[in-house]
């Protein structure tokens, strides 16, 4: 069977199957047929969007589809896809949808599908909305025009998730902060400095005036260096960037150094074992986290258990083992006493409030660890070959381990949501990691070129 469905939902390049208006169509009805709708309010579905120009051709006709299938549709604009996690579960509702492509640029776009319960959907349930898309009759004649579905804009909704995100941190005051937050031109351009503001921090955005086609654009939690520049030309305290959807985050301290997910997961589980917080003494996180957290974990008696690379991985390990915290290097914090999926501003909000608690600037906290040296470089593919398949890459992979040892390792690995191949080396030696990074990446020029 076609597999519609990455990592990280349905993604590609917009307006080109599978993210097109006819497959958003059958998207919408197969999820009414799926959820059983016919007409009131039988079937209810919220649908949220980043800023991508994109957005208004998904959103019409996903709509379209669920309307059709007799099943409600609540509409709330551009707003992070964490809150289009929470307002799912805040409104009973039984599907949420985000129309984003996260960092990707804006000539792309993507549909995230969660559940009731606002997590993101799981395998099995994209499989069954697979298979109702390209097997099913989606025929909808026989919901008569007073068995049809509504329609409803939430006016409110961007208001709903600002209440519950100053609730994490007990809508504590975070006035004396000065922040510089870049919004990435994205889904929290608008919501993300007023949800710090409200809570008394001064706030100097960037980042905040999307129109269709800037976002991620040189900006954002890829391009940190910009946040960073900005917090020492004005003084502040800490540096927010937030990519597309804002579920991710990645922070700058006072002096402009960059702090990425590793060094805050491993500050935030240090401060949470301290304070009785930390279920089962266990930190989540993915394969590409820095050995360097490991050693830091090791010394406060802190247990690591490691996933596949993906928030949806991680978060799956958090509710199987009732952890909770875990996260991606990348920036994606899932703090799960309140979210069920990264959220880039309640990991800043956490961020702050363990500032203000503990008396420490940002730079001291994320001295908790030292990272070992390392480089990752991302590669365009034609073909996704299997690695074992590529011999001058498996040799080249080889030669690396043999000469790195018990002091550094080496990943490769395709990307689940674009057609690159990922490589990581890390190593004690950073000469070794500039070497390994250049040969591995001349063997994928040569075998997957």
């Amino acid at each position: 069977m076609e597999k519609l469905f990455g990592t990280d939902g349905i993604r590609g390049q917009a307006n080109i199957y599978p993210v097109n208006p006819e497959l958003a169509l059958k998207l919408g009805k197969a999820l009414g047929k799926k959820l059983g709708a016919h007409g009131f309010g039988s079937a209810r579905a919220v649908i949220g969007k980043d800023t991508r120009l994109s957005g208004y051709m998904l959103e019409t006709a996903i709509t379209s589809g669920l309307v059709s299938a007799g099943c409600d549709v609540f509409l709330v604009g551009p707003v992070p896809t964490p809150a289009v996690a929470h307002l799912t579960r805040s409104l009973a509702a039984d599907v949420g949808i985000m129309l984003t492509a996260s960092h990707n640029p804006y000539d792309d776009n993507g549909i995230k599908l969660f559940n009731p319960q606002g997590y993101k959907l799981e395998d099995e349930g994209e499989e069954e909305v697979t298979r109702l898309i390209l097997h099913t009759d989606l025929n909808t004649a026989a919901i008569r025009s007073d068995q049809l579905g509504k329609a409803y804009r939430l006016d409110d909704a961007r208001g709903r998730y600002i209440e519950f995100a100053k609730s994490t941190i007990d809508n504590e005051k975070l006035s004396g902060f000065k922040i510089v937050m870049d919004c990435a031109n994205g889904a929290a351009y608008d919501i993300g400095p007023w949800i710090f503001r409200e809570l008394g921090a001064t706030i100097v955005k960037t980042g905040a005036s999307p129109d269709g086609f800037n976002i991620n654009a040189d900006c954002g939690a890829l391009h940190p260096k910009v946040v960073a520049n900005m917090v020492r030309e004005q003084g502040a305290d800490i540096g927010i960037a937030l990519d597309g959807d804002a579920d991710r985050v990645i922070f700058a301290d006072a002096n402009g150094a960059i702090v990425d997910g590793d060094r805050i997961l491993a500050a935030c589980a240090i401060a949470y074992k301290e304070r009785g917080l930390l279920a089962n003494d266990t930190l989540v996180v993915t394969s590409m986290s820095n050995l360097g957290l490991h050693e830091a974990m090791r010394r406060y008696d802190i247990k690591v258990e490691v996933t596949e690379v993906g928030d949806r991985y991680v978060i799956d390990a958090m509710r199987k083992g009732g952890h909770t915290l875990g996260g991606e290097k990348s920036g994606h914090l899932i703090f799960h006493r309140y979210a069920t999926t990264g959220d880039g501003i309640i990991g800043a909000l956490q961020v702050l409030r363990m500032m203000k608690t503990e008396g420490k600037s940002l730079g001291q906290l994320a001295g908790c660890m030292q990272e070992y040296p390392h480089k990752l470089a991302s590669l365009p593919v034609r073909h996704r070959r299997p690695i074992r398949d590529v011999p001058v890459l498996v040799k080249t992979i080889e030669a690396c381990e043999r000469d790195l040892r018990d002091s550094g390792r080496v990943i490769v690995r395709y990307s689940g949501t674009e057609p690159k191949i990922r490589l990581l080396v890390e190593a004690r030696e950073p000469d070794l990691v500039e070497t390994w990074i250049a040969r591995l990446s001349q063997a994928v020029t040569e075998g997957l070129g």
